[in-house]
């Protein structure tokens, strides 16, 4: 049943995806302005798909504020990178430069708000983030960033990538560490049926030293590293 639950999965979202993708791609050229709404149902569209069709609970836990704030989510799938515009009101994500290479949809990333991360220029990249971030800051958009700074396998805890404590005391935002059990469920071919938990920390003041803060976003984001049950 997985592989038909998957195989319907894979029809609806991306036979769905190539309207809301074209779409955003051609408001980004002549009304911008719409260009959100597309990216918006492109992720609402997945949210419909993994629970109606591949039969995956989202279960959203803590609370989320109703202020400004800095996202730290951990990274074990796709289905966390899709869900964004589904979780935030318009966030600014931070995402691998090469996204913003791909014809079409790379021009969609950069109208967007996403902020480029050159992962292999080191300082210069990090000076480039800390010069892309301050637009959306100003402009009261949540902040996203995956700390470790790449998709890991569920159950691992690798170090938060070191320009994180950078642009924590850049923005002056609270820090929310975002705990996601995704990649038993969703991150192979064949998904399987289950709970994804999307849960929420308590906000981490601005301001802390440097081993404090990662200490602290490192625990968070960790906090669902035991697999979800999957059901049959």
């Amino acid at each position: 049943m997985s592989i038909l639950r998957s195989l319907a999965f894979y029809v609806a979202f991306y036979g769905g995806s190539v309207v809301w993708v074209l779409g955003a791609v051609i408001a980004s050229h002549v009304a911008p302005k719409r260009m959100r709404w597309f990216c918006d149902m492109w992720s609402w569209w997945h949210s419909v798909c993994v629970e109606a069709l591949l039969g995956i609970e989202i279960r959203i836990t803590g609370n989320r504020p109703t202020t400004q704030a800095f996202y730290a989510i951990k990274h074990e799938s796709f289905f966390e990178a899709i869900s964004m515009p589904w979780l935030f009101d318009y966030p600014a994500a931070f995402a691998k430069a090469e996204l913003s290479d791909i014809p079409g949809w790379g021009n969609v990333s950069d109208s967007y708000g996403n902020i480029p991360v050159a992962r292999d220029q080191g300082a210069t990249a990090l000076r480039q983030m800390l010069k892309a971030i301050r637009p959306a800051v100003a402009a009261g958009r949540p902040i996203v960033i995956f700390p470790e700074g790449t998709r890991v396998p569920h159950g691992t805890r690798p170090p938060l990538q070191s320009g994180f404590a950078a642009l924590y005391k850049l923005t002056g935002l609270p820090v929310v560490p975002v705990a996601v059990n995704s990649g038993p469920l969703y991150h192979k071919r064949w998904k399987t049926r289950g709970t994804i938990t999307v849960h929420f920390g308590d906000p981490i003041a601005p301001g802390l030293p440097r081993a404090e803060i990662e200490a602290l976003v490192h625990d968070g984001i960790n906090l669902l590293n035991s697999p979800p049950q999957p059901t049959n």
